[in-house]
């Protein structure tokens, strides 16, 4: 479903026109990218077919499944736009709405997982696996299409990031690179962490097995989370302890990653 009066998008074409205007060498980027296309979904589906060139199935394939995932499940479009505030509200380095999905892999890749997932949903597992793959190899991303993401999901940098197949991602989560979400043991069915809303997951920390991080978290970075977590409180450390309380309700929305400011329990 398109959005209709569609703020994101107009101002989307805004920034299209100025950058135009200050780089002409990059015109027809924009033009093709961005000032070419009658809305965010078309656009949005352009840009992430080109991004997953493959030689197994041509771009317009390619972005006809994508244009039908954003027409059948509203919701996607709604987490979109969600993450495209994400970015711009909690990444110093962007400076515009359009800078995620021309530029960010840790955006684009997660509006295609969100296609993924939208494919398993639909019984379709050899081309959600399919996607899956150009994915991990396209931006050094592999998030399984049956993990559950929340909206306005912030992936900073990206690199190395590792999400399980049953792993669910509340709202306004952000992650940073060398982040996993993985399994423990090598059982089936639930296996993968459920990660609260708010929370603020550093880099390179890994969660691993069947367990709950509580609302409001923050992940120090390197750290080794084996054990459920409760809400509102740092950890950090291999393996992870408590070590305090975050200043913020939300730290994801801080992005605050120093740990000496936290509160003594």
């Amino acid at each position: 479903m398109i959005q209709k009066n569609d703020p994101i998008w107009a101002t989307m074409l805004e920034e299209a026109r100025q950058a135009s205007a200050e780089e002409p060498l990059m015109a027809d980027f924009f033009a093709t990218n961005i000032l070419a296309h009658a809305d965010l979904h078309a656009a949005l589906s352009f840009n992430l077919a080109r991004q997953l060139l493959s030689s197994s199935m041509s771009v317009d394939d390619i972005t006809g499944v994508i244009s039908q995932a954003l027409q059948t499940d509203s919701s996607i479009g709604h987490s979109v736009r969600l993450d495209i505030e994400a970015a711009f509200e909690r990444d110093a380095a962007c400076d515009r709405y359009l800078t995620p999905m021309l530029y960010f892999k840790g955006f684009q890749a997660l509006q295609l997982q969100r296609v993924a997932h939208w494919l398993w949903r639909q019984g379709r597992k050899a081309m959600a696996l399919f996607f899956q793959n150009q994915i991990s190899e396209t931006f050094a991303v592999d998030i399984h299409p049956g993990a559950q993401m929340g909206s306005g999901i912030m992936i900073d940098h990206a690199t190395g990031l590792v999400i399980g197949e049953t792993a669910v991602v509340g709202d306004n989560v952000s992650i940073l690179h060398s982040v996993t979400l993985g399994g423990s043991g090598c059982q089936g069915g639930n296996r993968h962490p459920k990660i609260g809303n708010g929370v603020m997951i550093s880099a390179g920390a890994k969660i691993l097995g069947n367990i709950s991080i509580g609302e409001g978290v923050k992940v120090g970075a390197g750290s080794l989370v084996l054990d459920p977590v409760p809400a509102h409180v740092t950890v950090v450390g291999v393996p992870a302890k408590i070590v305090g309380t975050p200043r913020e309700s939300s730290p994801a929305l801080e992005m605050d990653q120093r740990l000496d400011t936290e509160a003594e329990q």
